[in-house]
């Protein structure tokens, strides 16, 4: 049996698609910040990783969504901003304004379910993320937070390679 030699990506596709994909949702956001807001029946349902890298959310919140947060951007929003690639938000919550800040690195899911369409990132999460307590629109079971134990010396390595979104679930058939 002959081995194939593996072939190296040195352009970094998956990453160079990622970043498109999160292109995407920036335009959408800069669409929506603008003063008349969000046009038809447009409206975002955007889940990021509240302890991701350069997130900064009001701690009461923080400790009421320990993994991540989805946040509904439709009428009730305020003060929407794009710069670059971070993303600074207004929403009430229980009637009081909050300021929430984040990159795009750290969304994880952007819905408009007025047209359908979806975009899912697979985003490595800090290990201080998983703490008990459900964030909003959670579907994966809690990690079992401080859980200390040996590695299995037979276990494969973690996979570390760049992650790739399928489109085929956005075609129409």
């Amino acid at each position: 049996m002959t081995d194939t030699p593996s072939v190296i990506d040195h352009m970094d596709y998956a990453t160079l698609t990622q970043n498109a994909l999160r292109g995407v949702i920036r335009e959408a956001l800069i669409k929506a910040s603008h003063p008349q807001g969000l046009p038809g029946d447009h409206h975002f349902y955007v889940t990021f990783l509240t302890r991701a890298e350069g997130v900064s959310v009001p701690e009461d919140l923080l400790r009421r969504y320990p993994r991540d947060i989805t946040i509904v951007l439709q009428h009730q929003y305020r003060e929407l901003k794009v710069e670059g690639d971070r993303i600074s938000v207004t929403l009430s919550f229980g009637g009081v304004p909050k300021v929430l800040r984040f990159p795009l690195s750290a969304i994880t899911r952007f819905y408009d379910p007025s047209v359908q369409f979806i975009l899912e990132f697979d985003v490595e999460e800090p290990l201080e993320a998983n703490d008990d307590g459900g964030p909003i629109a959670d579907t994966a079971p809690p990690s079992e937070a401080g859980a200390t134990t040996e590695p299995d010396p037979d276990a494969p390595p973690p996979d570390t390679g760049p992650k790739v979104v399928s489109l085929d679930q956005f075609r129409k058939k």
